[in-house]
């Protein structure tokens, strides 16, 4: 997704040293939250990946099959670059899910195709946010099975939950922002007239510029908490009128 001009091993040992030196800074608290966060990035990344490699092997492109893609085993989607600027940033990206549209089966135009494929990935962070939000109401709101449990795994696993609910929202709607390499870019792509879409694609290298400078500025936090706060706020709001419909809470 990200092409650096630097040895990709230098990058993942910096990377390393950077999140050593942020555990170290943090101290218990920073390693007790890098083993509570890592799970729901694991999760994230995975499952965003493989959303990708599904949606595009049942438009007809069986790339990311043959690639070893249409799995959901971690170590096939993680980018370890990615993987540790999601834990350390709150931002990151899984290993790039590479398609050929030539192989599609035609039911869609490539445009619309690709940007099925595109989205899936996103859709598929906010189908797992609003499950394990159901899961957190389930053991928190409805019922007292973690009752048994000491106050401490309890906080534990609350914690864990709403990790998870948090990254997965976050990487959804990261990844819809319409600028390259995000997926957002290719969904736009599909709805710009033709004269657009030619524009857009001669000009992706100012765009790339335009998104690094929001990425390393801190604009895109800025930009997005809002965005995140209200998909957040929408999905707590339906889960909560769920339960009080049946009665449950």
């Amino acid at each position: 997704m990200f092409n650096f001009g630097f040895d990709r091993r230098t990058i993942i040992i910096i990377l390393v040293i950077v999140l050593g030196f942020w555990l170290i800074s943090a101290g218990t608290s920073g390693i007790l939250n890098l083993l509570i966060t890592i799970p729901g990035v694991l999760i994230a990344l995975t499952f965003h990946e493989f959303a990708h490699a599904y949606a595009a092997d049942k438009l007809g492109d069986e790339t990311p099959r043959l690639q070893g893609r249409l799995n959901l085993n971690p170590l096939s989607h993680i980018d370890p670059i990615g993987f540790v600027f999601l834990i350390v940033a709150g931002f990151g990206w899984g290993k790039p899910v590479q398609i050929d549209p030539r192989n599609f089966n035609g039911k869609y135009s490539i445009s619309k195709a690709e940007a099925i494929v595109s989205a899936a990935g996103p859709i598929m962070n906010f189908i797992l946010a609003f499950v394990f939000l159901i899961i957190y109401y389930i053991l928190f709101k409805v019922t007292n099975v973690l009752s048994a449990l000491s106050v401490a795994w309890q906080s534990i696993i609350y914690q864990l939950l709403l990790t998870i609910i948090s990254i997965n929202v976050g990487l959804g709607v990261f990844n819809l922002i319409p600028l390259p390499p995000l997926d957002g870019s290719k969904i736009l792509m599909h709805f710009l007239p033709y004269k657009g879409k030619e524009w857009f694609y001669n000009n992706q290298q100012i765009f790339y510029i335009v998104f690094l400078i929001i990425w390393i500025t801190g604009l895109a936090g800025t930009i997005l908490t809002p965005i995140f706060s209200a998909v957040l706020s929408g999905m707590e709001w339906i889960v909560y009128n769920i339960f009080k419909l049946l009665s449950l809470i």
